[in-house]
């Protein structure tokens, strides 16, 4: 944390803790001097196992007292901070607080068909350069959350107008049959331009069912 005093008086402070082996404070007393800061480090122990809840009850008391001018860190006393000394002395009160460590990133998928990851190039300083398959990667992993939309409804169209030739394909063959018992009766033959109706649209109909 910082202190910064914004008086014309020299101000000594003095940090306390709840819990003094859990942390380290430096320094924990100074002297700011008139239109200045001081930066205070406070490290907390390593601990061995995680609290729990995550819930924290430790707190930090900071005081401060307006000194004489001239006054060095080696010249406070405790009795600075009494106020049953007639001394201006004021305090702060600070909780701890846990946070959480950061969230680990999202896996991310391999870079090639083959299940091989995007290579980098070191150059002669040193620095990674990331090869083309990887910007290629980036790209490719992109674009379908971009397209979605439009895939799905190509999609939807295609398998409506398979449908539909599926079941104009049953129709034709219907009627191709009842020609065909039709012909057997008067002993004549299909005819060639049905054939050939039947014929596209089996083509047509084999297409479709490739491109979905």
């Amino acid at each position: 944390m910082q202190l910064t005093n914004r008086t014309d008086s020299y101000v000594a402070f003095k940090v306390k803790t709840t819990n003094p082996k859990k942390y380290c404070v430096r320094p924990n007393t100074g002297v700011v001097l008139p239109h200045s800061t001081c930066d205070v480090i406070v490290t907390m122990q390593a601990q061995k196992e995680s609290p729990e809840d995550m819930q924290c009850r430790d707190k930090f008391l900071l005081q401060t007292a307006v000194v004489s001018p001239g006054t060095t860190t080696k010249d406070i006393t405790p009795e600075m901070f009494n106020r049953e000394s007639g001394n201006l002395v004021e305090e702060s009160k600070l909780r701890v607080v846990y946070v959480p460590p950061p969230r680990p990133p999202s896996p991310v998928r391999e870079g090639s068909e083959e299940g091989s990851s995007p290579r980098a190039s070191v150059s002669d300083n040193g620095t990674i350069n990331q090869t083309s398959e990887h910007k290629t990667f980036s790209r490719a992993y992109v674009e379908p959350k971009e397209n979605t939309t439009e895939v799905k409804a190509l999609v939807s169209k295609l398998t409506e107008e398979k449908n539909s030739v599926i079941q104009q394909n049953n129709k034709l063959q219907q009627e191709l049959e009842i020609l065909r018992r039709g012909s057997s009766r008067n002993r004549g033959g299909i005819p060639f331009l049905y054939v050939i109706i039947v014929g596209l649209v089996g083509m047509l109909l084999g297409y479709l069912l490739k491109k979905t």
